[in-house]
Parts: C-alpha cells; sequence; structure tokens
C-alpha cells in the first residue's frame, strides 16, 4: 500500500522534513571541534580554535550547547546539531508546496537543485514524489561534492573577496550524500547526481525540462551559471526557488538575471534569505 492509499502523505512529509532539518530534537551537547560548522564568523572560528588548542593541551573534550529561538528555526538562521540540511524548516515547506502545486497542475518536468551540501533538500524532493506516486520525474543532484570554487574576479566581480571555498565544512563528497539519501530509504534511479563545477556540469546535463530549479550557490557566479544554463529549460507555470538572496554574490545574480531577461514574476519572500518566482510566458532561448 502507498503513501496515497493510506491517506498519510502529510504525515509522512512533515516527519520526513523535520528529520532532515534536526527539527524533531533539542540540540545536545557537542564537541567543539564538530560545531565549527555552525557560523562562518571569522570571531568565532578563532575562538573555537583556541578551545581545540586547550582540550588537545588537556586530553579533554569541550562541549558546547547553542540555543536558538523557534522563529531562528523555522528559518534556518541557525544550523541544527546534526541537520542534513541547513535551510530550515520555512523553506522545505516551500519546496514541498512549489513540488504539489508542480504537480496537481502537470507542469511539465524534472526536478533539481544546484547546491546541495548534505543532499536534505534533494531528499526532501525526492520524498514528495514518493508520496505523491510520481514515478515519471527525477530529482537532479547538482555539486561539486568539494566546497565552492575561488572567485573568478576577472569574470565575476560581484565575487571579489568572496571565502565560500575556504569553508571545509561546505565540502561533503559525493559517497556521503549517497549514503544520507540511501538512509532515507530514497536512493534509487530517480535521483541523478550531476559533479563538477556548475559552469562544465549544467550545459550538458540529460535534463529536457524543469517543474522545479532550485539555486543553492551561494556566489555570482554559481548562481549565473545555474541561471544560464538551466532557467530556459524550466517550463512555464515552473517555480524558480533562491536560497541565497541574503548573499550579495547571489543578490546580484538573480536581479542581472532577471533584468537581463525581462522577468517580471513577482519575486516572493520565503523567509529572511529565500526568495521563489513561478515562470510566465514562453521559455527564453
Amino acid at each position: 500500500m502507498n503513501l496515497i492509499q493510506s491517506g498519510q502523505v502529510e504525515a509522512y512529509l512533515h516527519l520526513l522534513k523535520r528529520t532532515l532539518a534536526f527539527a524533531l530534537w533539542d540540540d545536545p551537547l557537542l564537541p567543539v571541534e564538530s560545531a565549527k560548522y555552525r557560523s562562518a564568523s571569522w570571531l568565532k572560528r578563532s575562538f573555537v580554535k583556541i578551545l581545540e588548542m586547550v582540550s588537545n593541551l588537556g586530553g579533554f573534550t569541550l562541549a558546547i550547547r547553542a540555543i536558538a529561538s523557534e522563529t531562528d528555526i523555522d528559518e534556518g538562521k541557525v544550523w541544527r546539531a546534526y541537520p542534513d540540511t541547513m535551510i530550515g524548516l520555512r523553506r522545505l515547506e516551500n519546496i514541498q508546496s512549489c513540488v504539489e502545486t508542480a504537480l496537481a497542475e502537470n507542469i511539465p518536468g524534472d526536478l533539481i537543485e544546484t547546491g546541495a551540501w548534505r543532499g536534505g533538500a534533494c531528499i526532501f524532493m525526492r520524498g514528495i514524489l514518493l508520496a505523491h506516486g510520481e514515478t515519471g520525474r527525477k530529482v537532479y543532484v547538482a555539486d561539486s561534492f568539494a566546497g565552492l570554487p575561488p572567485p573568478d574576479e576577472e569574470k565575476h566581480p560581484a565575487d571579489k573577496g568572496d571565502q565560500h571555498h575556504t569553508l571545509d565544512f561546505l565540502a561533503v563528497d559525493l559517497e556521503t550524500v549517497k549514503n544520507n539519501f540511501r538512509r532515507y530509504g530514497l536512493l534509487d534511479d530517480q535521483v541523478v547526481f550531476l559533479k563538477g563545477w556548475f559552469e562544465d556540469t549544467l550545459p550538458i546535463a540529460p535534463i529536457d525540462a524543469l517543474a522545479v530549479l532550485r539555486l543553492d550557490g551561494d556566489m555570482y557566479g554559481s548562481t549565473m551559471d545555474a541561471l544560464t544554463a538551466l532557467y530556459p529549460k524550466l517550463s512555464p507555470g515552473g517555480f524558480c526557488i533562491v536560497d541565497d538572496y541574503a548573499l550579495e554574490g547571489c543578490r546580484c545574480a538573480v536581479d542581472d538575471f532577471r533584468k537581463d531577461h525581462h522577468i517580471t514574476s513577482p519575486l516572493q519572500t520565503i523567509d529572511w534569505t529565500g526568495r521563489f518566482w513561478r515562470k510566465e510566458g514562453a521559455s527564453i532561448h
């Protein structure tokens, strides 16, 4: 009996998104070294480094507990102890709304996220397809699986000084991401991995049409590469979701692309950094 027959679609997806976001549990005490990914702040990372040195010299483990409000957790402003996604519940709910609308309205095409980290958002996309008994669409997981590239400041001046490529926690290897899909029982032939830099992989990706395009590339170059290669494949009525609009590089790329291609569909707010719009009219060429 599938989930549609048993009437458990919403219950399954409710549990899945909260599990992916580590929102079912309070944060446990964490070894300091494993908590470094929580913040890209230079001050915090420096403080963590000092604490690591102290604990190594003393032969003991220092642990910390993060305290966050429900609003911060919902909006993904803080990263939980052991999440498979850092995007928060509101952006997960937006994915659900967009995918379910595309299914209900028969918007043609597959689903893709460009920039997958541990795979959580894509795992959720695959779970939505499973819950609704959709077997004809694929979920594309596009990532370098080696972190972000150094900025190409000559080609993309908006990325000047970008430090994302220095953040080791953003580099999650392909086998780890596959294992994360496997742990949720969602690794199958409806999941396709596109490994490499977006400028190399996305223009030749075996995608005919997209119903949902989710951008999570942080930088101007990564965002523009994804939009340039994939937006023409987004079906009219399909959804373009932006995860990093609060970041200057990403925001500039989205604004430039929308302006250059005369996209007037309203840019709607998900939370403090998430935005999305629905494509109107014919595909651009």
